[in-house]
This record gives C-alpha cells, sequence and structure tokens, in this order.
C-alpha cells in the first residue's frame, strides 16, 4: 500500500510520517484467557515483522522502541459483551473474525444458552451451528455506517435448512449484502489433533457495491478462481437473493418422496445374514415374516440384512412364534423405558415399526447422507418386499426419467448447493433439495436416448452449460421464475388479509 502511495519514487525522508497503521487500533475479544496474552504478543511481533519490511523496501531503519502502544484484547465471551463497550464504532473500519466451529448438534449448554441471548426470541435457532451467532452480533453494529465484516464460518450456514433460518433474518431485519466470499475450501491449522474442516468466508457489510467477487475452489484443497459477481446470495452463487425454504410437496409435477420406516426397536426387529439363519433354526415359521432389510449403508456398501415385518400377523399366528414373542416384548420393554413420551406410545403396538411408510410398489432410492467424495449420490430401483428404513428416501410409482434427472449433473449442482451435510457428506433432503428442484419440461423422446447429462442439460436449454457454477447459476434463475408466482399470490392474500383487519 506504501509502495503504491509513493508511486513518484521520491525519496521519503520521514518512514513515520507515512505509516498510518499501529498496533493500538486493534482490539478484539477471546474466550480464553492465555490465548488473550499470545494474540497481545502476535500483535508486537506482526508490528515488528511489518516494520522491518517497510524499512527493507524504503531503506530507512524503522522501529517503534519503547513498545508504548499495544493491541486491545479483551478477556470474555464476545457474545455476551457489548462490542462498543470495547471500541467505538464511530472508530471502526473492519470486523474480521474466525468464530469458534461449533455445530448445532454437539453445543454445550453454555453455548446454547449464548445462542438464545443473541437471537432474543427468533425461532428455530436450534438447528443453527454456533458462528451464526456472530453475524447476528456483526449485524447488530452496522447498521447505518460503512463499517465490513468478514468472517472464516462453518460451511453449513450456506447450506440447507440453516440458509433459511439465519440469512431470512439478515436480509429482513439488517438489510445485509455479501460483497464477496470464497465458496466452500478444506482448511486446517498446525494445532496439534486439528481435524481439517470446510469452510467459507463471507464479507458483508449494510450497504450495498457494485463490483462484487466470489472465490471458487474447483478443488477444495487447491487455489481459488475469482468469478466477478452483479450479486452474492446465501447460498454464495452469482444470483438474485433468494432463499429456498421447507416445501411440503413438490415445485413441479413430480411423485411425492416419502421417509422410510423407522423401527425405535432397539435392533430387536432387526437381523444380520448370519442372525437370521440362527434364528430360523430356533424359529423356522418364521421365515414367511422376514423381509431383506436396507438403510444407506446396505444400500450404499451392498451387505444385506433382514427385519421382522409383523404388520399383517394376527394374535394367533404370533402365539405359535415364541422366539418372535420373546423379540417383541424386548422391543415393548425397550420403547417404555424411552425418556421420549412419543416412543413410549408406541410400546402399545410392539410388533410393528413406530412409523410405517414402505411403499405397496417397486420404489427408488436415495439414501440421506452420502459420501461428497462421490460424483453422484447413489439411487437405485429397489423391490416393494425391500423393507427401506428411515436413513432413506423413497419415491414409489418413480419412471427412468425421474431416475435419470436425480442421477444428472443438473441435479448434483443443485444437491451441492442447496442440500445441508453431515460433515462434509452430503445430507439429503425431500422437503428442501426434491421438493424446490426446479425440474426441466416438455421432454421429447428423442432427448430421452441421448446421453444422460447432456440429454438432461438439453431438456432445459439448447446452450451448453461450461460448468458446475454455470449449471446452478441457471438452476437459482429457473427456481426464482417458478415461484415468482407464488410468491406474488402470498403477497396478495396478505395484503387483502391487511384491508379486511
Amino acid at each position: 500500500v506504501l509502495q503504491e502511495l509513493n508511486k513518484t519514487g521520491q525519496l521519503v525522508t520521514d518512514i513515520s510520517a507515512i505509516i498510518q497503521v499501529d498496533v493500538n487500533q486493534f482490539a478484539g475479544i477471546e474466550y480464553d484467557e492465555f490465548a488473550v496474552r499470545v494474540a497481545e504478543v502476535a500483535m508486537w511481533l506482526i508490528d515488528h515483522q511489518m516494520n522491518v519490511k517497510v524499512s527493507n523496501t524504503f531503506g530507512q531503519y524503522f522501529v517503534r522502541l519503547p513498545l508504548k502502544k499495544a493491541a486491545k484484547i479483551v478477556h470474555g465471551n464476545a457474545l455476551r459483551i457489548d462490542w462498543e463497550e470495547i471500541i467505538s464504532k464511530e472508530k471502526l473500519n473492519f470486523i474480521l473474525g474466525n468464530p469458534p466451529f461449533v455445530g448445532a448438534m454437539i453445543m454445550n449448554d453454555e453455548q446454547r444458552n449464548d445462542m438464545a441471548y443473541v437471537f432474543d426470541g427468533e425461532k428455530g435457532i436450534g438447528v443453527l451451528d454456533y458462528v451464526c451467532a456472530w453475524y447476528i452480533k456483526a449485524a447488530q453494529i452496522i447498521q447505518g455506517n460503512r463499517i465490513r465484516v468478514a468472517f472464516v464460518s462453518t460451511n453449513s450456514i450456506s447450506q440447507g435448512e440453516q440458509v433459511a433460518l439465519l440469512w431470512n433474518i439478515l436480509f429482513q431485519k439488517y438489510h445485509l449484502k455479501i460483497h464477496f466470499a470464497h465458496r466452500t475450501f478444506k482448511w486446517s491449522n498446525e494445532a496439534k489433533g486439528n481435524a481439517a474442516v470446510h469452510c467459507v468466508i463471507i464479507g458483508f457489510a449494510s450497504f450495498n457495491i457494485t463490483n462484487k467477487i466470489l472465490f471458487d475452489y474447483e478443488d477444495i484443497q487447491g487455489e481459488s478462481l475469482v468469478v466477478q459477481s452483479n450479486n452474492i446470495n446465501p447460498y454464495l452463487v452469482d444470483g438474485s437473493d433468494i432463499i429456498i425454504y421447507n416445501r411440503s410437496f413438490p415445485l413441479s409435477n413430480v411423485p411425492l418422496m416419502r421417509f422410510g420406516s423407522m423401527p425405535r426397536d432397539g435392533g430387536n426387529f432387526i437381523l444380520t445374514e448370519l442372525e437370521k439363519e440362527e434364528f430360523l433354526k430356533l424359529e423356522p415359521k418364521a421365515e414367511k415374516w422376514i423381509r431383506p432389510y436396507t438403510g444407506a449403508q446396505e444400500f450404499i456398501n451392498g451387505y444385506s440384512r433382514y427385519c421382522l415385518w409383523l404388520v399383517d400377523i394376527s394374535p394367533n399366528e404370533l402365539k405359535t412364534l415364541p422366539e418372535v414373542i420373546k423379540r417383541v416384548d424386548r422391543v415393548k420393554n425397550f420403547r417404555l423405558k424411552s425418556k421420549a413420551a412419543a416412543t413410549r406410545k408406541f410400546a402399545a403396538t410392539p410388533t410393528l415399526f413406530c412409523q410405517i411408510a414402505q411403499p405397496e410398489t417397486n420404489y427408488l432410492l436415495i439414501p440421506r447422507v452420502s459420501s461428497e467424495r462421490r460424483k453422484y449420490i447413489p439411487i437405485g430401483f429397489i423391490d416393494k418386499n425391500v423393507i427401506g428404513n428411515d436413513q432413506v428416501l423413497l419415491i414409489p410409482n418413480a419412471n427412468l426419467y425421474l431416475f435419470g434427472i436425480l442421477t444428472s449433473e443438473m441435479h448434483m449442482a443443485w444437491v451441492k448447493y442447496v442440500c445441508g451435510r453431515l460433515k462434509s457428506d452430503y445430507r439429503y433432503s425431500k422437503d428442501i433439495v426434491y421438493n424446490n428442484y426446479p425440474f426441466p419440461e416438455n421432454i421429447t423422446e428423442l432427448k430421452a436416448h441421448q446421453k444422460l447429462d447432456k440429454a438432461v442439460d438439453l431438456c432445459y436449454r439448447p446452450q451448453p452449460f461450461t460448468s458446475e457454477l454455470n449449471r446452478i447459476e441457471y438452476l437459482f434463475e429457473l427456481y426464482e421464475k417458478l415461484t415468482a408466482p407464488l410468491l406474488s399470490t402470498s403477497k396478495q392474500k396478505a395484503t387483502k388479509r391487511k384491508n379486511s383487519q
């Protein structure tokens, strides 16, 4: 920066006159007291390194000794402290941070209380990552000024159901605009035992700018590609500020998707191949009540399990199967001991799965969780006699056309940007991913006979897609068009209600 400001090449007689940054201009909050002291020393060290660099660049020795100024690093909980007590927002230009990477499912009680304190009555925050609270705190302090913010964050805040919960507040209540973003990349530090995490970096403010930048990573461990953008939405895509909400029914005219059946049986209905053989030696008449059983792991990894499926068994026939009765009794006891009232209620029907959703026809199966390392989510047609459990999603009456769309690059682009994640694995959702997916229309017989990905691409438009990013931008545009009439109708209804009051 100093070199740019001194392009004339004129001799600088007093370097201190052109240096505008000192350590006392920095402030921070750190939860760990030891880390506070480390940060204070680290700021002096980096200041010294920059002074050496300035000295070498301008040919003059420059040093700040004795050390009279220091960064203001406060020991405390950043979510409980009023940030303006540390530094006035009139003196503040930038807020930068790397908040703790704590997912919603692994927070402790103190962290959950912090979330409730910051979100102050907002509903549904139980699924949000801990980092989301920093976005709210920052949004509050940057209202009506030119302060810019950037946070390193877990990538899940730009995926799945967290988007609707967090970004609806940030957009509607605080009117934030994203200025730049690094899409998902793999990050780790040198700390002992530190696991690599999948991160994003999001820069935002309460005012808009014209030139926005996306940093895209074809390889999440590689270098980024700079993409100039007109607008960056919460999914970190160049497009309108769309938020995709849970939808109970598909946006397009396609078959309904459902969850598989949930046993909640303490493992007493489920049998491995070996367990099935041993069980039938004791109870050979039970064979007609044993069905193949599959979940995500069984389907993906190709191993067999079985279950007792007693949906139509009569009390008289059950009495003739003592080994089956033993398992039914164990299911009943397991449910009675549960802390969940809903589970205890199902103790009244111990011969049945808690939730039965088995189709009466063959069905298409999609694992709810699958590895991000796969180019496509494994999907397959399953016989109606195979019981799909609650770790898979089922589509009865599915055809080859639907199978082709769901195994295409277009659909996978949608999955990568819209679905939630379990660690880095895809967590497919019927309400977010499938029900909101903008399926193509007017499929011709000719296109159906071409190679799959090219065929699906052509179903959307004649021009070829050049990249995954190109695909997802197009899908967001199409989603916006498809939902526009729905939003318009919703607004009209709201207006009518308001006028009638």
